[in-house]
């Protein structure tokens, strides 16, 4: 299955006013609003193309952060901050622990799963690296500080704050334009989402995978898992190896187009539609077409460590989740009651005893 791709542009170009003085969405655009949700409830994933977010932009991001993750660990760990429960800065390979290890609940359904679209089970921590950098502005006062920290900035980057916050910025606002739609595309306001989504705790979360050591087919890297915050964005990597999975069970690996936007659903959105669009399932194996790229890669003596350009976008730490709109009137909306969003984010932590913002379980 290919997922569809849409294009962001004629959208911005309608809501900048470029075309017309209003914002009244001619059928064509209704229409690709609708798609956006649609597709979005049926599989948890869309891929987006926008045009202020280039493959250029993209190659720049992987090229500094692959010089990044093969930096010596002894560097590497220098940017560790443990202490802020590795919510800003490194987290080592080793460190994070997908939910699927520690959940009855989540073990017990993908053990329904037809046996062909069962997930790979690791065997411990995934063995991957990770950066968490925030993106965009906190708010002058919150009940979660810990959320909201500030960023570390490894010594002798100096493209560094420059390079992520660009790319991050361009993520978020591509994010922002998805979010708009699909309230359009639910019925909802343009602003449901986004306006909840202000001084949210985004971070930019880059993995570095190192495939020189951990190249063998199987390894998994990011063990089966859904992301806690509410809606997810990836631009392409090098090497292949995410799969999804669609509402009905069914695995399928994802192909990134060049100069395309992977964006995936979180716990927040599924909250605020009662369940009508819910988190998707995912994770990321070392498969036969990574293999192929690593080989590549080798002959043409570029980097081995796989770099994913992720984004985790949030609602507000301060802000309530809770079916909107007509979802309130939904027969599951009773799962989703009232909670605040930083309440939610450590009570979904806490399950894997991990504190702090981060954005996959």
């Amino acid at each position: 299955m290919e997922l569809p791709v849409i294009d962001l542009e004629p959208y911005l170009d309608i809501v900048s006013g470029k075309y017309c003085g209003d914002e009244v969405l001619n059928p064509q655009l209704k229409t690709a609003c609708s798609e956006v949700s649609r597709t979005l409830k049926e599989t948890g994933a869309l891929l987006v193309k926008d045009p202020r977010c280039s493959a250029q932009d993209n190659d720049r991001f992987i090229d500094m952060m692959e010089k990044y993750f093969e930096q010596p660990d002894e560097f590497k760990r220098l940017q560790e901050r443990p202490h802020l429960h590795y919510q800003v800065g490194v987290t080592p390979e080793g460190i994070e622990v997908p939910r699927s290890l520690v959940d009855g609940e989540m073990q017990n359904k993908l053990r329904s799963l037809p046996k062909e679209s069962q997930p790979l089970t690791p065997s411990g921590p995934d063995p991957k690296w990770r950066y968490m950098w925030r993106v965009g502005p906190r708010p002058s006062t919150t009940r979660f500080q810990e959320l909201n920290s500030e960023p570390v900035i490894p010594e002798g980057f100096l493209e560094w704050k420059e390079t992520m916050d660009s790319w991050g910025s361009k993520m978020i606002s591509a994010i922002e334009a998805v979010a708009e739609m699909a309230a359009i595309g639910f019925g909802l306001p343009k602003d449901a989402f986004t306006a909840l989504m202000k001084n949210g705790p985004h971070l930019l979360a880059p993995t570095g995978s190192n495939l020189e050591r951990h190249g063998k087919e199987g390894t998994v890297f990011a063990g089966y898992h859904y992301d806690l915050n509410f809606l997810t964005i990836h631009g392409r990597s090098r090497f292949p190896g995410l799969s999804i999975w669609l509402r009905n069970g069914k695995k399928v690996e994802v192909k990134v187009p060049v100069g395309c936007l992977l964006i995936q659903t979180g716990k927040q959105i599924e909250w605020l539609t009662a369940g009508d669009c819910i988190a998707g399932m995912h994770e990321v194996v070392v498969t036969n077409r990574t293999l192929e790229s690593i080989k590549a890669a080798s002959q043409e003596n570029r980097s081995l460590w796989r770099v994913s350009s992720t984004l985790f976008s949030h609602i507000a730490s301060d802000a309530v989740l809770k079916p909107l709109g007509h979802f309130a009137q939904s027969p599951l909306a009773d799962k989703y009651p009232p909670i605040c969003a930083g309440e939610f984010v450590e009570q979904e932590l806490s399950v894997i005893n991990l504190k702090g913002n981060r954005g996959e379980l």
